[in-house]
């Protein structure tokens, strides 16, 4: 039995059981990528078939994650094949099972909420909340769940992504930022801001031009009609 149902690998070198980061991350990013996808056709045509679908593959691949074993997650294994030529990044496990232990209950949630047919904030709020989750963990290695681990658990995480529990101070020199490059973030920043007026008229001439096309073809449509008759 324990063969099969296991958490985390045993690699010589570290005092606890470890995953992989690489493949953690690159999970992370497939199902975001399915998340996000699901909730663009909510916001742009109401469909939510996508969004349901990504949430019982979601409720699944934690399921599996948390009480049977990551390496039999459909998801893991995907990221896998991709990042499987990569040298890996061990992270430490159990604060690895606690994070995903809350993406287990956020995923018991959303299928509960569709079951019920319930078609409140609570739905949409749940949704957001594992996109930003997946976001954080795939596009800068920051695992929200690890971070509560330590807080409620009172653990001190172990072989953290990056390094970051081990990191001392001060910072090499290529990770200190300037005050020239925080005026050059700051500047850029402040001019997509402030293009947004700007945007958004443009935005709103071009559905009128599309509008107007639509009217043209359909006036066109109408004579070519008139005509055959």
């Amino acid at each position: 039995m324990n063969k099969y149902f296991y958490f985390g690998e045993q690699v010589d070198g570290y005092n606890v059981r470890v995953i992989n980061e690489r493949e953690a991350r690159a999970s992370a990013a497939i199902i975001f990528l399915f998340a996000f996808t699901g909730f663009m056709f909510v916001a742009l045509r109401a469909n939510f078939f996508w969004t349901e679908l990504f949430a019982f593959t979601f409720l699944l691949e934690f399921f599996i994650r948390v009480l049977i074993n990551p390496k039999y997650a459909p998801y893991m294994i995907i990221a896998r094949l991709i990042v499987g030529n990569q040298k890996p990044e061990y992270v430490g496990a159990p604060q690895k099972r606690f994070a995903w232990a809350i993406g287990l209950i956020l995923g018991m949630a959303m299928v509960y909420l569709i079951v019920t047919n319930d078609m409140s904030s609570s739905r949409v709020a749940t949704c957001l909340l594992c996109i930003v989750f997946l976001y954080l963990e795939a596009a800068f290695g920051i695992c929200v769940g690890c971070k509560m681990y330590e807080f409620f658990t009172k653990n001190k995480a172990q072989n953290c992504p990056g390094g970051v529990c081990e990191m001392k101070t001060p910072k090499d020199d290529i990770q200190k930022v300037s005050i020239g490059q925080i005026l050059i973030a700051t500047v850029f920043l402040t001019t997509i801001y402030l293009s947004q007026p700007y945007v958004e008229d443009r935005v709103y001439a071009m559905e009128l031009s599309f509008e107007e096309l639509e009217a043209m073809d359909d006036f066109n449509n109408d004579d070519e009609e008139e005509n055959d008759q």
